[in-house]
């Protein structure tokens, strides 16, 4: 026990401000969760009240944590309003990134935002880029639309091009012409 939480204040230190202020204000869930065992097998700890207070509850997450996450969003117990997120998803992936950077994501609470989630929603949907399944086509520019129909047509014109000399050549430079190339 002593040697894990030396090993956590020696990255304590070493993580960002930003960082150690998350840590400091919402505590990873496994660190809180074996703090919260080792005080439920001292002996000397009264047992908790099955009745709970109201200020217990809020402090309960709906997932039953001690630490209510501050990615998700709270329902007040009481009020039973719903709280936004304490931390917009802009912000939420900032402090990911910063946490995956410093080696220490699998101790942030859950996000859409992390790693495994964006991995897991890969797998599941796949690249969902439009016009790469069956029957489907990009929309794109219309010179991109019609760029095929416009070089079959021109190639036509060129396979019928000596024949057309031919016609002008017979028929008088002009006169009597009605096929003019579009």
């Amino acid at each position: 026990m002593a040697t894990s939480s030396s090993q956590y204040i020696k990255l304590a230190q070493q993580l960002p401000p930003r960082l150690t202020r998350f840590f400091a204000r919402y505590p990873p869930q496994a660190i809180v969760s074996s703090s919260a065992l080792s005080k439920a097998s001292s002996p000397d700890t009264p047992a908790a009240d099955s009745t709970g207070s109201s200020a217990d509850q809020i402090s309960t997450g709906q997932d039953g944590l001690t630490v209510p996450s501050p990615f998700r969003w709270q329902k007040h117990p009481i009020t039973g309003k719903w709280h936004d997120p304490v931390f917009s998803l802009r912000r939420q992936a900032d402090l990911l990134k910063l946490a995956r950077q410093h080696g220490v994501e699998e101790l942030m609470p859950f996000s859409i935002k992390s790693t495994a989630e964006r991995v897991r929603k890969r797998e599941e949907n796949g690249l969902r880029v439009k016009g790469t399944g069956i029957g489907q086509r990009v929309k794109g520019k219309e010179s991109e639309r019609t760029l095929k129909g416009r070089l079959e047509k021109r190639r036509q014109a060129m396979l019928e091009m000596p024949q057309m000399i031919q016609t002008w050549k017979e028929r008088g430079h002009g006169r009597a012409w009605k096929k003019w190339p579009k």
